[in-house]
């Protein structure tokens, strides 16, 4: 019911009807007229239709045609379309076919060069026969060949051990072509080693020559170590017996040049001067007990020296060297031509680590051997404690020098030679050391100057400690300790001979002064040697001031001693008692103290044969005497202070004595 109220209100509010109801039409009329309307349009369309008949007609003649064509078509287009199906399957084989194709050619292309590169490698041309067998061995077309033949040997090796049916194709002519290369090779090569057995060859002319074509030996080496065997085992021969006779009468030459007259165990630091001298005994330059104990320039050789050429014997006949100096020519000497021989071998020869290390061995072993001997004969009496160090100096500086240029070679040698003197050095140095110990103090004269065997120590002592400032060793440094305290203590009983105390306080001055410049002026200033004596020697001068100043000064000096004490304890009482005692200081002193200074400054001049120790104990003496007087102004009484001679006048006084010295 809602539907249809729903349909009748939308056509109540149709334009038309809403038309109708307003004019108040006839329904039933209204419908018979539109009627009418519809018939008239009818018969107006039937007679334009009949008018239009043959067009109509002709139109569709036209449609008939048209769906004619269009089927022809249809069926043109259905034949393109499967010739098009045709073309694509073709294209699509086409391109299948191409890149099987492109595969193939790539195959073909790799095969080829592979087999090119084989046949090259296999093919043994006529120029290569040729010049194997016709052109010298120094030639470059020689070691080109000989280059490419190696290459074929080595690939035809390979191929015989993976069963190659091609191998044996070619063997034939290149073993033949092998054995002459080698013939050839072997031949040069031994000519080469036999020109260092000319007299006065310069090694390194054929070494050089050698290593231009040490291919060649790599060559036999690869092909035939038999061979490479016999040229190591000749060449090692040859250079043996070289070394070792070249060395052996080097070392004969050189040991002619030493000083006549060696270092006995009567040159040790605490043998008197006059002890076993035979009536025939020879003095030279060596003897002379300063030089057994003074560095001078012998040091030179671990410096500016190090590597210095070589001493030459027949050019240098009339000269005389120390030891250090003959053992630094021949192990320069060694150096330089062990080095060259180790860097030779491992080129050379191809060999590295040990087995290089056996081949420098077998070359030179029996050198090295000799030269450790003839450091035994010569180590096993000698007393140059001096010489003996600076060899051991010697060697750690070789055994770096050989370190810099890549030898570890000798590092066994260097070893065997330390060992051959550290011994001896300490067992020498140890009796230098007792010698002192066994000092009789009382079979020496009574002289206040340093002792020379004080002397020879602190010359003895300087050269050791700047010898090892570069390579301290904990050995030496004990042994510098014992003998520093043995020597302390012969200084303390030659002192004690000394009736009065000032004479042992001067003796003891004298002593410590001379180590400590000796100390100073060839070590460190800080060296623990340096710092012991001057300890010493402070302690003493001290002692030396009081003991100069007691009998001018002593009076003042006591009285200022004990009215300190007093002060600190508060006894002002008992200070001002002292007022007489200080009356007569004041007045001894006010009559003689240019007297006084005069005396000191005799007594300092004639002690001390030093002037600049003189000085310095002078000036701390007076230095001490103007504290003590200051110290003495203060503790007097008004009375006595007046009396007192004024201070700016001995000052002036005490400058006087400043340019004496």
């Amino acid at each position: 019911m809602s539907q249809s109220d729903t349909n009748l209100s939308e056509q109540l509010e149709d334009e038309e009807v809403q038309e109708i109801l307003k004019t108040g039409t006839d329904l039933r009329q209204y419908s018979h007229q539109i009627e009418k309307e519809f018939k008239q349009v009818e018969n107006k369309s039937i007679e334009d239709y009949i008018k239009e008949s043959q067009n109509i007609a002709s139109l569709h003649n036209q449609i008939g045609e048209c769906d004619e064509i269009l089927e022809r078509m249809e069926s043109m287009l259905m034949n393109f379309q499967n010739v098009l199906s045709n073309i694509s399957s073709e294209i699509t084989t086409l391109q299948k076919k191409s890149v099987l194709m492109s595969v193939q050619l790539t195959n073909r292309q790799s095969v080829r060069a592979q087999l090119s590169q084989f046949i090259e490698d296999m093919a043994v041309p006529e120029e290569m026969i040729a010049t194997i067998m016709e052109t010298p061995v120094t030639e470059k077309e020689f070691i080109n060949e000989l280059n490419r033949l190696n290459h074929k040997l080595t690939l035809v090796k390979e191929l015989n051990f993976k069963e190659s049916k091609s191998a044996p194709d070619v063997s034939d002519v290149l073993n033949k072509l092998k054995i002459k290369a080698m013939s050839k090779i072997r031949t040069y090569l031994l000519e080469q080693t036999y020109k260092f057995r000319k007299p006065m060859t310069n090694y390194q002319v054929p070494q050089n020559a050698m290593l231009k074509h040490k291919f060649f030996f790599e060559f036999i080496l690869s092909n035939e170590r038999q061979v490479a065997q016999e040229i190591c085992n000749e060449y090692i021969d040859t250079m043996s017996k070289i070394y070792y006779s070249y060395f052996k009468s080097y070392s004969s030459r050189l040991s002619a040049l030493k000083f006549e007259e060696s270092v006995t165990k009567d040159d040790l630091m605490g043998i008197e001067d006059t002890a076993s001298r035979g009536l025939f005994t020879k003095n030279t330059s060596l003897k002379n007990k300063s030089t057994v104990f003074t560095i001078g320039n012998r040091g030179d050789i671990l410096n500016q020296q190090l590597e210095a050429p070589i001493i030459v014997p027949h050019a240098q006949v009339k000269n005389r060297y120390t030891f250090e100096a003959l053992f630094r020519s021949e192990q320069y000497a060694l150096v330089d031509n062990a080095c060259r021989e180790y860097l030779f071998v491992t080129e050379f020869f191809m060999v590295r680590s040990t087995q290089a290390q056996d081949l420098f061995n077998q070359i030179l072993g029996k050198t090295l051997t000799l030269m450790i001997k003839n450091l035994e004969t010569f180590i096993q009496d000698c007393y140059d404690t001096i010489a003996m160090f600076l060899c051991i100096q010697l060697i750690f500086r070789y055994q770096l020098m050989c370190h810099k240029r890549c030898v570890p070679a000798l590092d066994k040698y260097w070893d065997s030679l330390q060992s051959v003197i550290w011994p001896r050095f300490e067992h020498v140095f140890r009796l230098n050391i007792q010698s002192i110990r066994d000092c009789d103090p009382t079979k020496f004269n009574k002289e206040l100057g340093p002792h020379y065997i004080t002397r020879r120590y602190a010359e003895f002592s300087a050269a050791i400690v700047g010898i090892s400032e570069h390579f301290p060793n904990e050995l030496v440094s004990r042994l510098l300790l014992e003998l520093q305290n043995e020597v302390e203590c012969f200084i303390l009983r030659m002192a004690a001979i000394f009736p009065s105390r000032k004479e042992q306080l001067i003796y003891l001055i004298n002593n410590y002064d001379l180590v400590l410049g000796i100390l100073m002026e060839h070590t460190r200033d800080n060296s623990k040697e340096a710092e012991a004596f001057r300890e010493q020697l402070s302690a003493r001068s001290n002692e030396y001031v009081e003991e100069i100043l007691a009998p001018q000064f002593g009076g003042i000096i006591q009285f200022v001693k004990e009215c300190e004490q007093m002060v600190d304890k508060d006894q002002m009482d008992e200070l001002r008692r002292q007022e007489r005692r200080s009356l007569q200081l004041v007045a001894n002193f006010s009559a003689n103290w240019k007297k006084a200074l005069e005396e000191l400054n005799r007594e300092v001049l004639l002690s001390f044969p030093s002037l600049l120790t003189g000085s310095t104990l002078l000036q701390l003496a007076l230095a001490s005497l103007v504290q003590y007087y200051h110290r003495f102004h203060k503790l007097l009484t008004p009375n006595a202070r007046a009396q007192l001679v004024n201070i700016h006048v001995i000052m002036v006084e005490i400058k006087k004595y400043k340019n004496n010295y």
